[in-house]
């Protein structure tokens, strides 16, 4: 029983340590905020801006971290809505990237009819 737990207890640290790493692929540099974790149980839509303005869109049940413009995101974001309305989205801004484009990001995601969309920001350790 023993050598079980232990390996157990492995296998927990071996994902702990690897699960960040999967949330999103394309590197960027969030702003730090007070705010607490956000807890959810489903897989999230990430929507991301990089400091450029690319926009990428990852979702693993119908696209992989790709890059599209405004007017192309558009049409995928309504055939997720269409398959699930009540899907969060996540939207994750550089800190360097124009407010406007990742405003107009998650317009176009309460357009095509997601409206459980969030901006994610890294913490600074100063929680609520």
């Amino acid at each position: 029983m023993t050598p079980f737990v232990d390996v157990m207890l492995v296998l927990l640290i071996v994902f702990m340590v690897a699960a960040p790493l999967l949330t999103a692929g394309i590197p960027v540099n969030l702003p730090k905020g007070a705010a607490q974790a956000l807890e959810t149980q489903e897989d999230p839509l990430w929507l991301t801006v990089t400091s450029d303005g690319r926009i990428s869109l990852k979702d693993k049940a119908v696209f992989d971290d790709d890059e599209y413009t405004l007017e192309e995101l558009q049409p995928r974001l309504i055939a997720v809505a269409e398959k699930t309305p009540d899907r969060k989205v996540l939207v994750r801004g550089d800190r360097k990237a124009q407010y406007a484009v990742i405003i107009d990001v998650l317009s176009e995601a309460r357009r095509a009819g997601l409206t459980e969309a969030k901006l994610v920001i890294e913490s600074d350790g100063r929680n609520r």
